[in-house]
C-alpha cells in the first residue's frame, strides 16, 4: 500500500483504549509488516504508539518473508508470521483489501477484521468498532519460567489452539538496502518466535512446553475462525 495519511483520530482512539484497559485481558493487534515494505514504517509508528502506556492492548509486530530480496532481508522476518497471515486470509470475513488478499502493513484486531496499517483513522475506527463488541474472554494464566511456559485454561465458549509467542520489547535497525535503503527503523514487540501448545476443546486444561525465542512472552487462545478468544502476558 502506498498511501499518506496524516490525519489524526483522538476521538475515536480514546474511547476504544478506555474499554479495552477496562476488560480483564488485553485487546490483541497484529501487524504484519517488513523492513523491505516503504509503506509500513508510518504502520510501525502506529504500533509503537498505541503500545506505549495503554495496558489493555497486546501489540504484536509479525515480519512477513515475502519482501525479503537480496537487496534487503528484514532480519526479523519469520516463516511462521507469513503463514499466519495466510491463515488469516483464510478466515477474515472481509478483509480491508478483499477476502483472502495478503499485503503489508496490515493490521488485525482481535483475530476479527483488519485494516491498512499505514491508514490511521481506518486503523483506529475498526479497533473502535472492535471493542464495543468485544465478548467475554476465556479466562486463562499464563505462567513461565526461564525455558518453559504453562498455560491454564478455563471452560468456554467454542474451541480453539494455544499459542505461545516470543517478542522482543524494542528494536532500532539501519536498514542499508531496498525500498527503505537509508533509513533507520524502529520497530516494537517484534515476534520472533511461535509454538503451538495445543487444542483447546472447551474444557479446562493446562499445558506446558518450551518458551519460543523471545525477551517477553505473550499467549494466545484462537478459534477456529481466527478470532482471538483469551490473551495473556508475561
Amino acid at each position: 500500500m502506498h498511501r499518506r495519511h496524516i490525519l489524526a483520530a483522538p476521538a475515536l482512539l480514546l474511547p476504544a483504549l478506555a474499554r479495552a484497559e477496562a476488560a480483564a485481558q488485553p485487546l490483541v493487534l497484529e501487524l504484519f509488516t517488513s523492513q523491505a515494505c516503504s509503506s509500513c514504517p508510518p504502520a510501525d509508528a502506529l504500533l509503537d504508539e498505541l503500545t506505549q502506556g495503554h495496558p489493555g492492548i497486546l501489540s504484536l509486530s509479525f515480519h512477513v518473508t515475502y519482501w525479503d530480496s537480496r537487496s534487503w532481508r528484514d532480519p526479523f522476518s519469520l516463516p511462521a508470521a507469513t503463514q499466519r497471515q495466510r491463515r488469516y486470509a483464510a478466515t477474515l470475513p472481509q478483509g480491508a483489501l478483499g477476502h483472502g488478499q495478503i499485503y503489508t502493513p496490515q493490521l488485525v484486531i482481535q483475530g476479527r477484521r483488519d485494516a491498512v496499517g499505514s491508514d490511521r483513522r481506518a486503523s483506529l475506527a475498526a479497533i473502535a468498532a472492535e471493542t464495543s463488541r468485544r465478548a467475554p474472554a476465556v479466562p486463562m494464566v499464563l505462567r513461565t519460567a526461564a525455558t518453559e511456559a504453562g498455560l491454564e485454561v478455563a471452560a468456554g465458549p467454542g474451541r480453539g489452539e494455544a499459542w505461545l509467542v516470543g517478542f522482543d520489547e524494542r528494536h532500532v535497525t539501519p536498514v542499508r538496502g531496498g525500498e527503505n535503503g537509508g533509513r533507520t527503523l524502529v520497530h516494537r514487540h517484534v515476534v520472533r518466535g511461535m509454538a503451538m501448545l495445543g487444542a483447546w476443546q472447551g474444557q479446562p486444561m493446562r499445558l506446558e512446553g518450551a518458551r519460543p525465542p523471545g525477551e517477553r512472552l505473550a499467549a494466545l487462545l484462537q478459534g477456529a475462525d481466527g478470532s482471538i478468544l483469551a490473551a495473556g502476558l508475561a
